[in-house]
């Protein structure tokens, strides 16, 4: 039995045929991805998107009116009191609660917060 072995530009060319699938296949692979996420994003809405209006045509924003309606507060709503609570579950909760009734986090006020099972 003989065993022939591989000169270097064999194995050279071996290992760039093999770098070459494999970077080709990844890029197949992203390809898919993006093309499946936007039909998956296609039909999840319920309808094609639309093309952007041209500038011309589409309405002018004013951003002083809604600016000057709602005012940015910096200020803060007071002291929140843990009761056998850690921050990290405290934080969890606050943004349950946010979430739940669709109010933003900054809007909201927390008193306490307490465990009701030690």
């Amino acid at each position: 039995m003989k065993i022939e072995t591989l000169s270097t530009g064999e194995v050279f060319l071996y290992s760039l045929v093999g770098l070459v699938v494999v970077i080709a296949s990844l890029a197949v692979l992203a390809c898919m991805i993006m093309l499946i996420s936007k039909l998956v994003s296609r039909f999840a809405s319920g309808k094609a998107p639309e093309a952007p209006a041209p500038a011309a045509a589409s309405k002018p924003a004013a951003p002083a009116a809604s600016a000057a309606a709602k005012p940015a507060v910096m200020a803060t709503a007071g002291e929140l009191v843990l009761r056998d609570v850690d921050d990290q579950t405290a934080a969890l909760l606050m943004a349950i609660v946010a979430d739940q009734t669709k109010i933003p986090l900054n809007e909201l006020r927390f008193k306490s917060i307490k465990c009701l099972n030690p």
